[in-house]
């Protein structure tokens, strides 16, 4: 039985499968050597455009270790349309970057060291991690982890059993500021008020989808350790208030309508820290080179499964129409239970 204390610390395009003798020479003249070759799961994201671009560029610095994302498998959400018709448009782009189209995750990991697991839809993340994990390959799983804290658990489970490291993050985590803090730069941080864009998508629970940017941002300056949550809801907006353990609060604003962007303020020792801005996907991307490199995960699992436990009690605590919820027993639904 798991306790929280364990947890510290369609069809896409006819060339699938089929490699790309007609890519330039500038891209096969940098094949990295074994140890090096990142496989992606999911082509229904724009991260993965983003991660290939950066990784696979010419003149990619030394800072990346090397690492060229050399085979993709497309799919991959197939019932969010917004997810899946980007598949065919994204499977031709990281072609140009010299990027192979596997037929199956199993095709993908024959040919690959480690993973960037980008599928869109966090429902299928338990089942296309566990492939990863069975082969023994290390993975970064992007936002959401799952769609779920019970499938979290899951994967987890099997990562400690196998002993694959993994780590799951939203690259909001990164944001310079929010890692001054972070690092203790700022001194003890006594709360923090965050916001975020948290449009919704109905298969998954409200926060989880998109949300899940800034509830990141707020565990990243104020750590684990949340208690009880309370959620006000309106069609444009959402307001969620964490109380932690030791009675710091905490909260997060969904923005659905007027400006979404990303930030926030944290109240510390030294002075009122401001949140932002996003400065992009470089800084996650050399966190995943560090795990890659150390096998260390930057982020622990218990801060990782608060995070999911967060969410999963805003959404109890908006259908009892506000009511707080009690963190206890969100991982109680979970199966995990606190000594």
């Amino acid at each position: 039985m798991y306790t929280r204390r364990k947890f510290i610390g369609t069809s896409v395009l006819g060339g699938m499968g089929v490699s790309l003798a007609g890519n330039s020479a500038l891209y096969a003249r940098s094949l990295p050597g074994d140890g090096k070759r990142i496989g992606i799961i999911g082509l229904d994201t724009s991260h993965s455009i983003a991660f290939t671009k950066e990784f696979n560029k010419p003149d990619a610095g030394p800072e990346l270790g090397g690492y060229r994302i050399v085979a993709a498998y497309p799919h991959g959400s197939r019932e969010i349309e917004s997810s899946y018709k980007r598949i065919p448009g994204y499977t031709e782009e990281v072609q140009k970057y010299g990027v192979r189209i596997a037929g199956s995750i199993a095709e993908l990991l024959k040919e690959t060291d480690v993973i960037l697991l980008e599928t869109n839809d966090g429902r299928l993340h338990a089942q296309q991690a566990m492939e990863v994990l069975q082969a023994g390959k290390m993975m970064f799983i992007d936002k959401p982890m799952t769609a779920s804290l019970k499938d979290a658990l899951m994967i987890f489970d099997e990562a400690e059993k196998r002993k694959v490291p993994l780590f799951s993050c939203s690259s909001l985590r990164f944001m310079e500021s929010a890692q001054v803090v972070a690092h203790g730069q700022s001194g003890k941080v006594y709360g923090a008020s965050v916001h975020s864009p948290a449009t919704l998508e109905k298969t998954h629970p409200d926060l989880f989808w998109y949300g899940i940017h800034g509830v990141e941002t707020l565990f990243t300056v104020m750590g684990a350790g949340c208690k009880s949550v309370t959620r006000y809801s309106s069609e444009g907006t959402d307001l969620v208030v964490g109380v932690w353990n030791d009675n710091r609060f905490g909260t997060f604003r969904g923005i659905r309508e007027g400006k979404a962007d990303y930030g926030g303020m944290v109240y510390t020792e030294k002075g009122n820290v401001i949140l932002g801005p996003f400065g992009g996907y470089k800084p996650l991307m050399l966190e995943i080179v560090k795990f890659f490199q150390t096998g260390i995960p930057p982020v622990s699992k218990e801060e990782t499964l608060d995070i999911l436990a967060f969410m999963e009690a805003a959404d109890e605590s908006k259908n009892s129409g506000g009511k707080s919820v009690d963190m206890e027993k969100i991982y109680k639904k979970a199966g995990l239970k606190k000594q």
